[in-house]
């Protein structure tokens, strides 16, 4: 790893996966405990979300220490509680839950059903081990939370100092598994349905010019699924990753042009093009994974994501720290769509430019409009 320089930032971007976000924290416990590059932006979305105010919650008491055992004690306590609490309200259930996979049962009764009280056991984790109003009075770097409004099926992005236990917790509500979650009159559901995570804002708004993408899903699985659990593990793929997909083709697009004859005029549409890219993914180590292994967390499946995160992300700081700061370490074009120009409708360029994400997003508070960060002059 020579070659690194301390104070360098790097924004996170980090994807939603439920339990298997678990790899999310490999990589940032790595990432912490290596201590040469700075945390500058992140946006997360569900687990990524989880991941992301636990990092955020150490840096405002003041250590990235503090935030990597702040990650261990959130992980430690998803694995004691997650959804069999739930299910011990009701005997019935108990019992049911026992004799049928988690797909199966979510698909006979509705969360409105066997849960009519609204219980989410991340509540109690997010509430036992982190301080939102600290985060929120930390004057750092932004955090972006994700979640879907159910009435429009539209990104809303919470940002720091909107952070709140609701916010995770809707950026975190699989509909078939929790109550939507109520935010000022409006109900969410997780925020992979929209955006994730919320690339756009976070390479566009913020004045870091190296952003790191944290990937749990698979994007390609070779193979026709045939069996009702494949044909159900691809949809949650495909559902989740089509957000991601649309946000890294602008990032394209933007690239694409300043390639071109044509370099764009729009300040957001030239900080997207100037984004350097990297990649860090966990595909090898959760394609074999059926989709309801991220909804029952167990610890040997966490301890096993978290050190296959801490390998990865070692892996990636031994091959490409010292590029941060200087070049993008990841084609996403030539990884994400092949060798194929990324066309976009002319409507998605006019979306980025007046604020708003692939997804419909609106990256900033309903109240507030964004302002555009001038990029520093110290190289990042």
């Amino acid at each position: 790893m020579t070659g690194l320089k301390r104070g360098r930032k790097l924004n996170l971007a980090l994807q939603g996966g439920g339990v298997h976000g678990a790899f999310t924290w490999g990589v940032l416990d790595a990432l912490l405990s290596d201590g040469r590059l700075e945390i500058g932006w992140m946006s997360g979305t569900s687990a990524g979300a989880v991941n992301a105010v636990a990092v955020a919650h150490g840096l405002a008491k003041g250590s990235a220490e503090l935030a990597r055992e702040t990650l261990a004690a959130v992980w430690s306590s998803v694995e004691s509680a997650g959804v069999p609490d739930l299910l011990r309200l009701n005997p019935f259930w108990t019992t049911f839950a026992k004799a049928a996979p988690l797909p199966q049962f979510t698909s006979l009764f509705s969360p409105y059903e066997f849960n009519p009280l609204g219980f989410d056991p991340l509540r109690k984790v997010l509430e036992q081990h982190i301080d939102f109003e600290a985060i929120r009075a930390h004057r750092a770097d932004d955090v972006l939370i994700a979640a879907t409004e159910v009435a429009t099926g539209r990104a809303r992005i919470f940002r720091r100092k909107e952070l709140t236990v609701e916010a995770v917790l809707a950026s975190a509500c699989l509909p078939t598994i929790h109550h939507a979650v109520e935010i000022d009159g409006r109900a969410y559901w997780d925020g992979g349905f929209s955006a994730n995570p919320d690339l756009i804002t976070l390479c566009a708004d913020s004045p870091v010019r190296d952003t790191l993408l944290v990937q749990l899903n698979p994007i390609r699985r070779n193979g026709l699924p045939k069996t009702p659990r494949d044909i159900e593990d691809r949809m949650n793929t495909v559902t989740f990753n089509l957000p991601l997909l649309k946000e890294l083709a602008l990032i394209v697009e933007a690239q694409q042009l300043k390639r071109g004859w044509f370099a764009p005029r729009d300040d957001r549409m030239a900080r997207l093009k100037a984004q350097r890219m990297h990649l860090i993914e966990a595909g090898r180590h959760t394609a074999g994974l059926g989709s309801e292994t991220k909804a029952l967390p167990d610890n040997g499946l966490l301890t096993y994501l978290h050190g296959a995160g801490r390998i990865e992300a070692k892996r990636w700081l031994e091959r490409h720290g010292a590029d941060v700061g200087k070049r993008s370490t990841v084609d996403i074009a030539e990884r994400y769509f092949g060798s194929e120009p990324v066309a976009l409708p002319p409507s998605a360029e006019r979306d980025v430019i007046s604020g708003e994400t692939a997804s419909g997003a609106q990256p900033t508070s309903a109240t507030e409009t964004s302002q555009l960060k001038a990029t520093g002059s110290d190289g990042r």
